[in-house]
């Protein structure tokens, strides 16, 4: 029987030492927020490392005493019972450096200024979220986790752990994911990019200086990415061409530049409220962690050589209507796989709601995902 995980409490921890950067900066003086999720076994073999997506944190699941509101972002995912049993597991979740939700990030304090970071923030890559990410398990007395998981750029990450650690993760959970963006994501990006870099109110990255927030700029990069989440069909059902307020006009066409469809007040709401907690300066930094991952390039372009040092054992799942992260580019991390012989289970689920279903519950697919950590349980 599945249930909450309950009340949790984020905890943070600081590191003196600087973090080098593929960029050839240095992150020092920095925290990283994370939450812990059922025991830790004597030996610790049986601990779990959930890497989030985009707009997440370390918040995975269960809730917070004074907000009972604020549910984790996977908690159908991670809970007693659960797919992830937190009654076998104990499981990690980290806030990425950079990020607006806790971990140091560019509206912290600048040790060199005084001053918060602001666009001074140094660019991060998955890689460097994967090392900041070991640190933190090595002062947890952890040398192998049992697996690695994550969904969408979360899944990028726990690629890259199985590339940079080979040693330190039995299984690697890769979930509606890909081994590098597509032109098209590329370009969704820089849109969404472009639009709070031009807004008046980011102020070159300092607006935290002004007192203002660049919110149209964040709420049309919101929108856009948003639409990217969604399948065509999953948006047809939800919405079609259902105008906003039919009744009061008789369902006639306002015929302006407002709000006409109900499609367009459901991505203006999500607009506005993603602008109203998430940072512009770390919306920035995320994505183009996002465009600079690209295992293969260091290896002529060829990923069965980027993944010839891997020792995990692998579980891959994509979703058959996900046009943002296709199950095509799961399909080439599994042909690399199996050109080295490594150990791969993988599920393509016919599911119609796009991008976002790895959040969803899918019967299908949580109960792929529930058999397979019965396996890695089974190893520990």
């Amino acid at each position: 029987m599945s249930s909450s995980i309950g009340i949790v409490s984020p905890k943070t921890m600081h590191f003196a030492e600087p973090l080098q950067l593929q960029s050839g900066a240095q992150l020092r003086d920095y925290m990283l927020m994370y939450e812990t999720y059922g025991t830790l076994n004597a030996d610790k073999s049986n601990a779990v490392l959930v890497c989030h997506a985009l707009n997440a944190s370390h918040h995975v699941a269960g809730v917070y005493a004074d907000q009972p509101n604020n549910v984790g972002w996977w908690d159908n995912m991670v809970g007693p019972g659960k797919p992830l049993d937190t009654n076998k597991f104990f499981v990690i979740g980290i806030n990425n450096p950079g990020s607006c939700f806790g971990s140091t990030g560019p509206m912290h304090t600048n040790p060199a200024t005084g001053k918060p970071y602001g666009a001074a923030f140094p660019v991060v890559t998955v890689e460097d979220w994967v090392n900041a990410q070991a640190r933190l398990a090595d002062n947890l007395g952890i040398t192998q986790f049992a697996a690695v998981m994550g969904g969408s750029l979360g899944g990028m990450q726990a690629l890259a752990w199985s590339i940079m650690y080979p040693d330190r993760l039995r299984h690697c959970l890769v979930i509606a994911s890909t081994p590098k963006l597509s032109t098209q994501n590329i370009a969704f990006n820089d849109v969404a990019r472009q639009a709070i870099l031009t807004d008046p109110d980011y102020h070159g990255g300092d607006f935290y200086e002004h007192g203002v927030v660049p919110k149209n700029g964040l709420k049309v990069a919101r929108m856009i990415g948003h639409i990217t989440y969604l399948s065509d069909d999953s948006m047809g059902e939800k919405f079609g061409r259902k105008l906003r307020d039919a009744e009061e006009n008789g369902g006639a066409y306002k015929f302006g530049f407002g709000v006409d469809f109900e499609i367009e007040s459901y991505l203006r709401y999500q607009g506005d409220k993603f602008s109203s907690y998430f940072d512009a300066n770390t919306y920035l930094l995320i994505t183009k962690a996002l465009d600079y991952f690209d295992p293969a390039r260091n290896h002529g372009g060829d990923l069965a050589k980027a993944l010839a040092g891997t020792k995990a054992e692998f579980f891959l799942a994509s979703f058959t209507t996900d046009w943002r992260f296709s199950p095509e580019r799961s399909r080439e991390i599994v042909d690399a796989l199996i050109a080295n012989r490594r150990q791969v289970t993988y599920a393509e689920i016919d599911a119609p709601h796009g991008h976002d279903a790895f959040l969803l519950e899918d019967a299908r697919y949580m109960n792929m995902v529930r058999a397979y950590y019965d396996r890695v349980w089974k190893g520990i």
